[in-house]
């Protein structure tokens, strides 16, 4: 049993599960978590709360979770101790490095690194420094195509406009469903209370998306477009600006490069030109512009249906481009930039607005890097396909890639035939089962928190320290990065002064904060990640630089105020760090990719698109290994409306197959008007049905993985991001659904 650090009276903390942050009261007795409720003296959430909150404790007593590191025996596993595995991490990568160097080793990274208090701050030192030759990410399967346009309009790419829902007269959501996901780069504390609001005071909602969600529910307006189609819409929506002359860019209009280009590249998309192809009428193109124009403020917002379609760039670069236009870019009701107490992103050297795009192309398809990242579909052609440069070891970080990437069943059959896979993760999944070496890191209540992955999103300028509730025995985790680390590099463990390494990470950032690293350190001897956060909030806008800022923030501020603390709130306008100085609203980068969207616009449009949705009660495939969330209803089913259900002549709870050019599935039908015809959806995140994995509540109700039918070379092509929206498939009835659904 772990060791009781505090069980009366309860611990306050914020759930990391998701942007919402929402604060919790987590109540233990006799070592084990008791209850998990809102804490309504939280400065943020105020007692707001989602259903995944309260299952803190549950996911913290998971049998299933590993509570230390564990060797592959063939088809078993075997306990060891810390300074075991990573003697055995050393004996799988040494040869490797020695035979083909570092070119040959790939990694692969997932978005719950930014929920891990350690991972966080040390998984730049894991991947840097050129220790593996190809680095892989979910952000290839997530957001890349708004890091991309923000790197290019903004010339920051983690500056990234967020709607000020709770000031605005209208608020438009393109492929966003936070009624799901509670809000995705939003981080807002009831982002359905604040639609209510704002409906209740005049406002009006207006929701574009081919799934009539719960957010398109709530909404005055449900656009249903057919999947894809976002950026011809939108490219429609400024032609009318143009047209009509309801361009306003208010404080802008100094600051911005590129009006006359933009012009010219929307003039073609006029709403009769586009509407076939979005299946959105002329006249309601038209309405919702002079909605947007004619509105005191404005909040356009996009999110993950937009990125992860096949112009998902052209889109999540023209969300943008209509809030500039309409004079909503950096102003209240608007969209807005946060401002954060601490900005882990300052700690280290931004990616430069003025270096290429496109880095090295991988070996096999040819598809370039976009930002550093490799399209997630290439891993296992990478692994698979003999020759110079095979990918010959793959270090996975709080990833599942076999359920969360296209080309999964490729990568699932090419991950046995690596030389060695070490994986940095707290279950035996889909993906980690093949690994040779699992490090596990402590549960959601074992480690501290700080929300490093909500706060960029947040137009509340503050923060909130969670203290560990239990303490794991062992290695703690940076120690455990920064010693794998080390064995990338080629040092042996008896070489690595793991203290030294950190006392030397931690110095270049003080110096990337204008900090004299010999003083800080000095200040700060303690190793780790606190002194990290430390550092982050005295070197940030509200910090006390140690001492040099009297009334400045700290650490040891936030530890002092259990429900947090709130210093303000963003600030109007748009930080620019372009190399002109100027927002570049037409960068040629993106105007060179409308032709592509020309030409699609006059292929023979599919019978039938397939999208991914996800639930209240789930984010990704982990988290369908909670028993109070998978309970219930079944969630992996095939969302399609009744003309749709008619012709193939099935009803709810009838098997449909699902075929697409990379392969088939068959789930139950839903059948729902709360879809557009001609659209299905199944959720992502499931088919937990692999021999080996250890997720036993998930493997009971594995449901079918939606990644099965996306095409590993379906991508947004300029940012290399998957395309898991809008695939081409067809439909027919099946006679029984598999036991496994």
């Amino acid at each position: 049993m772990d060791k009781l650090i505090a069980a009366e009276p309860p611990q306050f903390r914020t759930c990391p599960l998701c942007e919402g942050m929402c604060g919790v009261k987590v109540s233990v007795r006799d070592g084990q978590v008791q209850k998990v409720r809102a804490d309504p003296d939280n400065v943020f959430s105020r007692g707001h709360m989602c259903p995944k909150g309260v299952t803190l404790g549950e996911l913290h007593e998971s049998p299933d979770r590993l509570r230390g590191p564990v060797i592959r025996d063939g088809d078993s596993w075997r306990e060891v101790s810390w300074e075991a595995a990573l003697q055995h991490c050393e004996t799988l990568i040494r040869p490797v490095l020695a035979q083909h160097g570092s070119a040959a080793i790939a990694a692969y990274g997932g978005n719950m690194i930014g929920k891990s208090f350690d991972l966080g701050r040390y998984v730049g030192y894991l991947l840097g420094s050129r220790r593996v030759g190809s680095q892989y990410s979910s952000s290839a399967v997530d957001q890349l195509p708004k890091n991309l346009t923000s790197l290019l309009m903004y010339g920051d790419m983690w500056r990234i406009p967020v709607p000020d829902i709770d000031r605005t007269d209208l608020f438009v959501a393109f492929g966003a469903n936070p009624a799901a996901s509670k809000g995705s780069i939003l981080s807002h504390r009831d982002v359905m209370g604040a639609i209510r609001d704002l409906r209740a005071r005049g406002g009006r909602v207006v929701v574009v998306d081919p799934v009539r969600t719960g957010t398109a529910l709530a909404a005055d307006a449900w656009i249903p477009i057919t999947p894809g189609a976002d950026a011809a819409l939108l490219l429609a929506v400024v032609n009318v600006l143009f047209a009509e002359g309801l361009v306003r860019l208010g404080a802008l209009a100094d600051q911005v490069n590129g009006l006359d280009a933009l012009r010219a590249a929307a003039q073609a998309f006029t709403p009769e030109a586009v509407a076939g192809f979005c299946d959105v009428a002329p006249a309601v193109i038209r309405d919702l512009t002079r909605q947007i124009a004619a509105a005191r403020s404005a909040a356009v917002y996009g999110r993950i249906g937009l990125c992860t379609q096949r112009f998902g760039s052209l889109a999540s670069w023209l969300i943008d481009v209509v809030s500039v236009l309409t004079g909503n870019m950096g102003c209240r009701g608007g969209v807005m930039f946060s401002k954060q107490v601490a900005d882990q992103m300052a700690l280290s050297p931004r990616y430069p607005a003025d270096a290429p795009i496109q880095g090295r192309r991988s070996r096999v398809r040819g598809a370039p890097s976009v930002l550093g990242t490799f399209p997630s579909s290439c891993l296992a052609e990478e692994i698979d396909t003999p020759g110079p440069g095979q990918v010959k070891g793959l270090v996975t970080v709080a990833a599942n890639p076999v359920l969360s990437a296209p080309g999964s069943e490729r990568l699932d059959q090419a991950l046995p035939h690596l030389d060695f896979m070490i994986s940095l993760d707290n279950y035996i999944n889909e993906t980690t089962r093949h690994a040779h070496v699992i490090l596990p890191g402590p549960s959601l209540l074992e480690q501290p928190h700080w929300d490093m992955w909500g706060w960029p999103w947040c137009l509340t300028s503050g923060g909130h320290y969670s203290p560990p509730l239990f303490v794991r025995p062992g290695m703690a985790e940076w120690r455990v990065v920064m010693s794998l680390g080390g064995l990338l590099s080629g040092k042996s463990l008896a070489d690595i002064d793991v203290e030294a390494e950190d006392d030397a990470y931690f110095a270049r950032m003080c110096r990337h904060v204008g900090l004299d690293p010999e003083r800080i350190l000095a200040l700060a001897p303690t190793h780790g990640p606190e002194r990290i956060l430390d550092l982050n909030i005295r070197s940030g806008p509200f910090g006390d630089r140690y001492g040099e800022v009297a009334g400045g923030l700290t650490l040891d501020s936030f530890k002092a105020a259990p429900h947090g603390i709130i210093v303000g709130e963003a600030d109007e306008g748009v930080p620019l760090r372009t190399t002109s100085g100027r927002l570049e609203l037409a960068h040629p980068y993106l105007l060179a990719d409308i032709p592509r969207l020309a030409a699609a616009m006059a292929e023979p449009p599919a019978d039938v698109h397939l999208v991914s949705r996800r639930t209240l009660r789930s984010m990704n495939s982990w988290m369908n290994n909670v028993e109070s969330l998978a309970s219930g209803r079944a969630r992996c089913t095939l969302l399609m409306h009744p003309h749709d259900a008619a012709a193939l002549q099935v009803v709810t709870g009838d098997a449909v197959t699902v075929t697409s050019t990379a392969g088939s599935v068959t789930a139950p039908a839903e059948v729902t008007d709360h879809i557009k015809p001609g659209v299905v959806s199944l959720p992502h995140g499931w088919g937990h049905d692999r021999p080996g994995a250890r997720l036993n509540v998930a493997g009971r109700r594995p449901g079918v993985n939606a990644n099965s039918l996306n095409p590993p070379d379906l991508l947004d092509t300029i940012s290399g991001n998957a395309v898991v929206n809008g695939t081409p498939v067809t439909l027919s009835k099946a006679q029984v659904v598999e036991e496994s659904q």
